[in-house]
C-alpha cells in the first residue's frame, strides 16, 4: 500500500516570510576618478534580516535603462570601477532578505567620472607640521573629499613606527634618534593622492638651567621642528601663538623644560615656571588648552610659603624696580637626573612685626612636594669691616639682598648669587654654595667684605661655570681694592670675578678683570660692569675665553685662566671693543656657529638700540670682529633683549628676541613682542608676535629682563599674567 507522507492530524501550517526589506536610503554616489564612482547607502531592515543589496546602474545623462551589476552581503559601500571618463551614470539599490523578498528602490543618485587620468580625491592630514621628542606617541588625523569609503593608508620615511591605524587616523611613535620625519597619507582609492606632515624629532633632555648650559651660550642645537624647511618657515602664517597659561603674577624667571616626565602615570613634555607670588607651575608643554600638571603655592597643598608668610611687595624693599610684589625672582635649576628642581624664594611673616626670609627649596619635578628635607633658611656671615658689619663680621639681610641671578648647579653644587633693590640699604654681593645631595650650606663668600655695595645683578643670569668647577661672574659697582696688595684686598666691586671649587668654607678667588676705564668707587656715574652677563666662549685651540659687557658699552674678551686683574693706564687682556654698544648692556650675550650677539639698550632711552651680531673666530685668535656684521633693523628700548637661538646643529639657526619695552611703534597698549630673525643676517625678520590680524598672538605683558625658552618646536614667553606659547600652527 502506499502511504502517503503528510502533516499529523491537528498540526499547523509552515510560517512563510513574505514581508520585504524596507528600501535603501541616502543613496550617494560619488566620482574618485575617471574610472570610479564610490557608492554609500543606509542600512535596510528586515522582520528577520536583510541578507544583502542588489546594486543596478544605467549609463548617460537622464538614462531609465537600469541594469543589475552587482550585490553585496551586507555592506553598504559599493566601488563601481572600470567606467569611462567624462560620463555620467545613475545608481539605485534595493535589499532582499533569506526568503529572497525583495526591497523597493532607493533614490537614485548620479554622479559623472573625471576627464581621462583625472581623480577627484583629496587628502589632508592634521597636524602637518609640528615637533616630537624621541619616542613620543603623535595622533594624525586625514580627511578625505570624493572618496568611495576606502580611506587612506599610512607610511612614514626616517623611522618610527605606528602603533594603530585605520581609514583615518593613525598614532604615530618616533624613533629613538632625532631627525625629520615624513608622515603620508595615501589615497587607497587613488595612490596618486597623497598628504604628508613634516615633524621634527629632537634628543633634547631639558632646558634645564638659564641660557640651555653653564656657558650661558644660549643655544639650543637640537631643535628639528623650526628647521624642518629651513628657518624662512617661521613666519606668520606658519607660526604664532598657540595657548596660554595663566598665573598668578610676573614670571621674571626664564621658563625651564623637561621632555618625557612621568606624572600621574603618565609621560609629558614638561615647561616649568615660577612667579613673583612663590608659585612654582608644571604646565604640560604642548597641551592646547594649557594642562596644569601640578602646581605650588598658597592656594595648593604644596604652598612654598611657610604657614603665617606671604611674598614681599614692592614697599617691603623701597624699590619699584620689582613690582608690585616680590618672590621667585632668579631663575631655578633642574637636575634632571634626579628629578629636582632648586628654587629660591622670597618671603614674610604676616603677623605682627615683619620677619624677612629666604628659603632654597629641592622640589620633586613630578610632583611639586619637597625633597631633601627641604626648605632650608639662607643664612650666611662673613668676617669683615664693610657696611652693616656688627662686631666684624658681615650678616646677609634677607630683606635687602636680591636674589636676583639665575641659580648654577655645578658638580653636584647649587650656587646661588645675589645684589639689592635699587642699590637701597646696607648690602653686599654674595655667592653661597649648598650640596645638591643634601642641601648643606658648603661655601659662603662675600664680594665687598669690607667695603660697601657690590651687587651680582647680571640682569638675571647666572653665574657660568667650566669643567673644572670654576666659576665666573660680573660684579656692578662696589668697593674695590683687590690690587692694593695690602690685607685685606678683598672687595671687588665692577669687577668679572672667576673663584675656585668652594674649600674650606669660601671659594677661593682665582683670577678678577677691572677695566681701569671702569669710574673709581664710589661709581657716582653708575656705568656698573655687572649689569651684563659672562659668556664662556668655545675653546678655540688652546685658548678659553670669555666675552662679557657692562652698562658703558665696552665689549671686553678676556682668558678664562689670566683674566688680566687691573691696571691704572691698560687693560692686560685679549680684546676690547669699545664704541659698538652705544646703549650699553643689560642683559646677556648669546653664542651660535661663531656669531656672538648682543642687545644693548640705554635705560631711559626713547630710541633703543638694534641686536647685533660679531663673527668670533673660532678657530685661531679666540676675537670677534671689531664691528658687528650684521644687525636687526629693529631698536630695541630698555631693557633690551637676551637672546637664545635654537637650530639644527651648525644650520637653520634663528634668533629669538623680547620686546619688554612698552608701549612701541607695534603696539599701543602694555604689549610683549616676541620676534625672529635669521641668525646669520639679522637684518632678515623672519617673524614678531604683531603680524596676524586680530590679536591671533597677543600675549601676557611685558616682564623686564625675561627670556624665552625654545624647545621641541616651540617658544614659551613669561609675562606679566600668563605663560605665552608660540609654535608652528597645526
Amino acid at each position: 500500500m502506499l502511504v502517503l507522507q503528510g502533516c499529523a492530524s491537528g498540526s499547523s501550517s509552515p510560517t512563510v516570510d513574505t514581508t520585504p526589506p524596507t528600501a535603501p536610503t541616502t543613496l550617494v554616489a560619488t566620482a574618485s576618478s575617471s574610472s570610479q564612482i564610490g557608492l554609500t547607502w543606509a542600512a535596510s531592515t528586515d522582520n528577520v534580516g536583510v541578507t544583502g543589496y542588489r546594486i543596478e546602474r544605467c549609463t548617460g545623462a537622464s538614462c531609465t535603462s537600469f541594469a543589475q551589476i552587482a550585490t553585496t552581503t551586507g555592506a553598504t559601500t559599493f566601488s563601481d570601477s572600470g567606467l569611462t571618463a567624462s560620463t555620467s551614470y545613475s545608481y539605485r539599490v534595493r535589499a532582499t532578505d533569506a526568503a529572497g523578498n525583495l526591497s523597493t528602490f532607493s533614490n537614485t543618485s548620479s554622479a559623472s567620472t573625471s576627464s581621462s587620468g583625472g581623480s577627484n580625491i583629496t587628502v589632508t592630514v592634521s597636524p602637518q607640521r609640528g615637533g616630537l621628542t624621541t619616542s613620543q606617541t603623535l595622533s594624525m588625523t586625514a580627511s578625505l573629499t570624493n572618496d568611495t569609503g576606502a580611506g587612506v593608508s599610512w607610511s612614514a620615511t626616517g623611522g618610527g613606527i605606528f602603533t594603530s591605524t585605520t581609514s583615518s587616523s593613525a598614532k604615530y611613535v618616533a624613533p629613538a634618534v632625532a631627525g625629520v620625519v615624513t608622515i603620508t597619507a595615501t589615497s587607497v582609492a587613488d595612490g596618486s593622492k597623497t598628504a604628508s606632515a613634516t615633524i621634527g624629532v629632537t634628543d633634547l633632555a631639558a632646558v634645564s638651567t638659564y641660557l640651555n648650559g653653564n656657558s650661558r651660550q644660549g643655544a639650543n642645537l637640537q631643535e628639528y621642528a623650526l628647521a624642518t624647511s629651513g628657518p624662512t618657515a617661521v613666519n606668520s602664517t606658519n607660526f604664532g601663538k598657540l595657548f596660554s597659561c595663566t598665573v598668578d603674577a610676573g614670571i621674571y624667571a626664564q621658563p625651564l623644560w623637561v621632555g618625557n616626565v612621568s606624572i600621574g602615570g603618565s609621560k609629558h613634555n614638561v615647561v616649568y615656571v615660577a612667579t613673583q607670588h612663590d608659585t612654582v607651575y608644571a604646565f604640560d608643554a604642548d597641551a592646547s588648552p594649557c594642562t596644569t600638571l601640578w602646581q605650588t603655592g598658597a592656594n595648593s597643598v604644596n604652598s612654598l610659603l611657610p604657614s603665617g608668610q606671604t611674598w614681599v611687595t614692592s614697599g617691603d624693599v623701597a624699590c619699584t624696580d620689582l613690582q608690585p610684589d616680590i618672590g621667585i625672582v632668579g631663575t631655578p635649576i633642574i637636575d634632571p637626573g634626579t628629578n629636582t628642581m632648586y628654587v629660591v624664594t622670597k618671603s614674610k611673616t604676616t603677623s605682627g612685626t615683619a620677619t624677612f626670609h629666604q628659603l632654597l627649596h629641592a622640589l620633586d619635578i613630578t610632583t611639586g612636594s619637597e625633597k631633601l628635607s627641604g626648605p632650608k633658611e639662607i643664612s650666611a656671615s662673613v668676617s669683615g669691616t664693610g657696611n652693616g658689619s656688627t662686631g666684624g663680621v658681615v650678616t646677609f639681610d634677607p630683606l635687602i639682598n636680591n636674589q636676583r641671578s639665575a641659580l648654577l648647579l655645578e658638580n653636584g653644587h647649587v650656587v646661588i648669587s645675589w645684589s639689592s633693590h635699587c642699590d637701597k640699604g646696607a648690602y653686599h654681593g654674595w655667592v653661597i654654595s649648598y650640596s645638591a645631595s643634601g642641601l648643606t650650606q658648603e661655601a659662603t663668600w662675600n664680594d665687598s667684605p669690607d667695603g660697601a655695595q657690590g651687587g651680582i645683578w647680571m640682569s638675571g643670569s647666572g653665574p657660568a661655570a667650566d669643567s673644572s668647577g670654576n666659576i665666573f661672574f660680573a660684579i656692578g659697582n662696589g668697593s674695590f681694592n683687590a690690587n692694593s696688595g695690602t690685607a685685606p684686598n678683598r672687595d671687588y666691586g665692577d669687577s668679572i670675578v672667576k673663584v675656585g671649587p668652594a674649600s674650606g668654607g669660601t671659594f677661593p678667588v682665582a683670577g678678577y678683570f677691572r677695566s681701569f676705564e671702569e669710574p673709581p668707587p664710589p661709581d657716582g656715574l653708575d656705568v656698573d660692569q655687572g649689569s651684563g652677563g659672562v659668556l664662556l666662549l668655545p675653546t678655540t685651540g688652546t685658548k678659553n675665553n670669555l666675552i662679557q659687557a657692562g652698562k658703558d658699552g665696552r665689549i671686553y674678551v678676556t682668558d678664562q685662566t689670566a683674566l688680566g686683574g687691573f691696571n691704572a693706564t691698560l687693560n692686560s687682556i685679549v680684546q676690547e671693543v669699545p664704541g659698538q654698544l652705544p646703549g650699553g648692556m643689560w642683559g646677556s650675550p648669546t653664542y651660535w656657529s661663531g656669531n656672538i650677539y648682543f642687545g644693548a639698550a640705554l635705560d631711559g632711552g626713547a630710541t633703543g638700540d638694534p641686536i647685533r651680531a660679531f663673527s668670533f673666530d673660532a678657530g685661531g685668535s679666540g676675537m670677534i670682529s671689531g664691528a658687528p656684521t650684521s644687525q636687526t633693523a629693529k631698536s630695541f628700548a630698555f631693557s633690551g633683549p637676551t637672546s637664545p637661538i635654537s637650530s639644527s646643529g651648525q644650520s637653520n639657526g634663528i634668533l629669538w628676541a623680547l620686546d619688554n619695552a612698552a608701549p612701541s611703534n607695534t603696539c599701543n597698549t602694555s604689549c610683549q613682542v616676541l620676534y625672529a630673525y635669521d641668525a646669520t643676517n639679522l637684518a632678515t625678520q623672519l617673524y614678531n608676535s604683531t603680524q596676524a590680524t586680530g590679536n591671533r598672538d597677543q600675549d601676557g605683558g611685558p616682564v623686564k629682563f625675561t627670556v624665552p625658552t625654545v624647545a621641541n618646536g616651540k617658544v614659551y614667553a613669561g609675562g606679566q599674567t600668563t605663560l605665552t606659547v608660540y609654535g608652528l600652527l597645526p
